[in-house]
């Protein structure tokens, strides 16, 4: 027996630490990057709803498609220490297993790969392309590029219950109304409106592990 059936999984400084937007923007220079950078903490924090920055963002880093490709390698690369441990044993104990995220699906399929998590699972926001691979827009209509896309998005799914939402950021607290409890993420950076949040705190997948199988 497992404590939940179910577990949905942020990405960006949960699955892997990085901010897959914040590192796009980097390329673009230090300016761009601070920019970036801080619109995407107050975000976090819940300062400001995801939706008063994310158009603004996209416009201004326009990603091409070999930069998304990096950026893939770039997740997998610094996937959090123990992940692909822990999603391996969850899955050989039946837990069903989703990725939510406001970050970019192509971008992320490599990692959901890597931790074994279907593409069917994957729910993010896609970004489109010209056949020269430049920038031609991303997925305006996603729940995932507001405030409560994640919470609307996983109260469609239908999971078996109980599920555990695990996130570091105020748009994974916005699951906690669907969810059976929220664990607040906190191996990459600790935000204190989300721990206020949460029902748990655990900044490893070791004891992640060992909370949802205990």
């Amino acid at each position: 027996m497992t404590r939940y059936k179910s577990v949905i999984f942020d990405v960006d400084s949960t699955l892997s630490g990085i901010e897959g937007i914040d590192w796009l923007a980097a390329l673009r220079g230090p300016e761009m990057q601070a920019w970036s950078a801080s619109l995407t903490e107050r975000a976090m924090k819940g300062e400001l709803p995801i939706e008063a920055v994310y158009e603004e963002r996209m416009n201004a880093v326009r990603p091409s498609a070999r930069e998304i490709e990096a950026l893939g390698q770039e997740y997998v690369a610094r996937i959090a220490p123990g992940a692909k441990k822990a999603l391996a044993e969850l899955r050989k104990k039946g837990v069903a297993l989703v990725m939510v995220s406001g970050g970019l699906r192509e971008a992320i399929i490599p990692l959901a790969r890597e931790v074994g998590v279907s593409e069917a699972e994957l729910h993010a926001v896609s970004v489109y392309f010209d056949k020269d691979g430049e920038y031609a827009g991303f997925e305006s209509t996603s729940p995932m590029t507001r405030q409560e896309g994640k919470r609307i998005t996983v109260g469609k799914m239908g999971l078996s219950t109980p599920t555990l939402a695990v996130g570091d950021g105020m748009t994974d607290s916005e699951m906690k109304s669907v969810v059976t409890n929220f664990a607040a993420f906190t191996g990459f950076t600790r935000r204190q409106p989300v721990i206020e949040q949460a029902d748990f705190v655990v900044e490893t997948f070791e004891q992640l592990t060992d909370l949802i199988l205990r």
